[in-house]
C-alpha cells in the first residue's frame, strides 16, 4: 500500500481516536473481527484517523515503549480464529485451551501446517512468505535469532547469555542455527502472519476512509534484537551494559523525573553511514501506517543522559542530539514523510525551532491549557492549524478523572473557558477539541465513553496497573456513533 504524504494528510480537518489495539481485548487476537468491528464504529462516527501506540512485541511489563524489536509486530495481535478459514488450524485445536500456552501451541501448529501444505490448501502463499522474508531480511534474521536464543535460555536477557552468543561469535551462531532451524522458521512465519493480518486491517480501514497513525519511541529497549545486533550504535560497555541511560528531568508528568533505562545512541557512529539504521526503522513504519509520531521528539535536539551508576534522574544532564542532520537525512530519503513531533514536557525554543524548520506538526493537549497563563500554547484560543490537539494522551488521566481531581480554582477556570459547569464532562472538552483550529483533533476512546480514572491506560513513573485497560465494544453503540458524527459535522471534521 502506497504511503501517504504530509500534504495529503493535512489537507482537510479530521478527527481521530486514540486506542491501542491491545485494548480491543479479543481472546484470540485483535487483527480480525475485533479490529473490523472497531473500524466500523469509527466509520459510523465519522472518525477518519485511528492512532495507536507502538505495536512491537513487549516485555513482561507490557509497555509498548519497551519493545523486543523496532521492526517486528506483536504476535499477540494475530487473530488465531482467522487461521481456521485459512486452513492453518481447525476449530477443535482452538477450543478449550489455556490462553498463553494455547497461542504458542496453535502458532506452532499453524507454522508446521503452512510449510507442509501446498498453496492451494491454504489462503497464505509460500511465495508471499518468501517475498516477506526477503523484503525484511535486514531485521528479520537478527530478530528471529534473538527470539530463538531467548527461548532457549528461558527468556533471559541477551547480555546474560553465554559469552559467545552474547557477543555474536559467528561459529556459535551458526551452530545454534543448525540445531534450532525449525524454531527460527516458526518465528519468521509468525511475523509474516502478523504483517499479513495487519495489512488486511489497513486495507479495511482505507476502504472506510480511515488512516492509521503509529508511534515510534525515540529510544529502544536494552533487551532487544536491535541493541544485541547493533552494539556499536549504542553507548555500552564491553559486556553490553549501558554506560548511560535515557530519562527525563522533573516535569508535569513526574515531579521526580523519570528513569527510563533505555540505552542511548552513539549518534556520531550513526551519522557515519547517514543514519541508515534509523532510515530502515522509519521505512518499516511507513509500510504499516499513514502517519507516524516520534515520541520524545525533543531528544533529537538534546536528550537527558543519566549515568548508569547514578540512576536517579536528578543526576542527569542535557546532551546535544543530531537535530538538523538527522531530520535532513530522513526527509531526503522519504520526501513528504508524514512525521508528527511529540513536543510535550520540558520544551525550549530550540526544540520548537527545529520542529518548525522541518514543518512538522506538534501536539497540544487540552488538559494542559488551564493554568491561567494567557500565552499557554495548550489554551484553545492559541491553537495553530498545522498541529494536532488532544483532550489528553495515553499518559494522562482520562478527562473525566482529570476534571474530578482538579482543585476548585482550576475547575472554575476550566468551566469559565468552556462556558459550562462540568455537568456533562468530558463532553465540553471534547467539543472544544473538535472546535479547535488544529487540523487533526484526537480523543482517547476512554473520553468518548466518558470513563473515569479507573480507565486510565498509563501513569508515567509507575510500573503497576499500566497498559491493561480493555474496551467493551458493546459500549460502542449506534447512539454514541451518532452523537460523535453530529459533532464532527458541526465542527467541519467529516471527510
Amino acid at each position: 500500500m502506497t504511503p501517504m504524504v504530509m500534504e495529503d494528510l493535512f489537507s482537510t480537518r479530521r478527527a481521530g481516536v486514540l486506542l491501542h489495539p491491545t485494548c480491543l481485548g479479543s481472546k484470540w487476537g485483535v487483527l480480525g473481527s475485533s479490529a473490523r468491528h472497531f473500524l466500523d464504529f469509527l466509520a459510523d462516527s465519522g472518525i477518519s484517523v485511528w492512532q495507536t501506540l507502538p505495536i512491537g512485541p513487549t516485555h513482561g511489563d507490557l509497555s509498548p515503549y519497551q519493545s523486543l524489536s523496532a521492526h517486528a509486530g506483536n504476535t499477540y495481535f494475530i487473530d488465531l480464529a482467522e487461521l481456521i478459514p485459512a486452513g492453518l488450524i481447525n476449530a477443535d485445536e482452538l477450543s478449550g485451551r489455556g490462553y498463553k500456552k494455547a497461542r504458542e501451541q496453535i502458532l506452532s501448529i499453524a507454522s508446521q501446517r503452512f510449510f507442509d501444505l501446498q498453496d492451494n490448501e491454504v489462503d497464505f502463499s509460500h511465495a508471499g512468505y518468501l517475498q516477506f522474508c526477503q523484503a525484511n531480511e535486514h531485521w528479520l534474521e537478527d530478530f528471529s535469532l534473538f527470539c530463538a536464543i531467548r527461548e532457549a535460555h528461558a527468556g533471559s536477557r541477551w547480555f546474560e547469555w553465554p559469552q559467545a552468543l552474547r557477543d555474536r561469535n559467528p561459529q556459535s551462531l551458526q551452530d545454534f542455527i543448525g540445531v534450532h532451524s525449525e524454531t527460527l522458521r516458526r518465528i519468521r512465519f509468525e511475523q509474516y502472519l502478523f504483517h499479513y493480518q495487519w495489512h488486511q486491517i489497513r486495507q479495511y480501514a482505507r476502504e472506510r476512509n480511515i488512516l492509521l497513525f503509529g508511534d515510534i519511541p525515540i529510544f529502544v529497549a536494552l533487551d532487544s534484537a536491535d541493541v544485541w545486533a547493533n552494539r556499536n550504535l549504542f553507548k555500552l560497555d564491553k559486556e553490553g551494559k549501558p554506560t548511560v541511560v535515557a530519562g527525563v528531568p522533573p516535569d508535569y508528568f513526574c515531579s521526580e523525573g523519570q528513569h527510563w533505562g533505555n540505552p542511548l545512541y552513539d549518534w556520531d557512529v550513526m551519522s557515519e553511514n547517514g543514519f541508515q539504521w534509523w532510515l530502515e526503522r522509519l521505512n518499516s513504519q511507513r509500510q504499516l501506517f499513514d502517519l507516524i509520531r516520534i515520541d520524545h521528539f525533543r531528544g533529537l535536539q538534546a536528550y537527558w543522559e543519566i549515568p548508569a551508576d547514578q540512576p536517579e534522574p536528578r543526576n542527569g544532564y542535557w546532551v546535544p542530539g543530531p537535530a538538523d542532520s538527522f531530520l535532513e537525512a530522513c526527509f531526503n530519503r522519504f520526501p513528504g514523510l508524514p512525521l508528527v513531533a511529540e513536543n510535550l514536557g520540558v520544551i525550549g525554543d530550540d526544540v520548537e525551532q527545529l520542529r518548525q524548520r522541518f514543518d512538522m506538526p506538534g501536539m497540544t493537549v487540552m488538559q494542559f491549557g488551564f493554568d491561567g497563563n494567557a500565552d499557554n500554547p495548550h489554551l484553545l484560543r492559541n491553537h495553530l492549524p498545522h498541529n494536532l490537539v488532544y483532550t489528553g494522551t495515553h499518559d494522562n488521566d482520562t478527562t473525566l478523572g482529570w476534571y474530578q481531581s482538579l482543585d476548585e480554582h482550576t475547575r472554575h477556570n476550566v468551566n469559565e473557558n468552556l462556558n459550562g459547569y462540568g455537568d456533562d464532562m468530558p463532553w465540553p472538552v471534547i467539543r472544544a477539541v473538535f472546535d479547535s483550529a488544529s487540523v487533526l483533533a484526537v480523543v482517547p476512546m476512554q473520553d468518548l465513553l466518558a470513563l473515569g480514572t479507573d480507565a486510565r491506560f498509563n501513569t508515567p513513573g509507575t510500573i503497576i496497573n499500566n497498559w491493561v485497560w480493555r474496551l467493551d465494544q458493546n459500549m460502542c453503540s449506534p447512539e454514541l456513533a451518532s452523537r460523535i458524527r453530529g459533532l464532527l459535522e458541526h465542527y467541519n471534521r467529516l471527510t
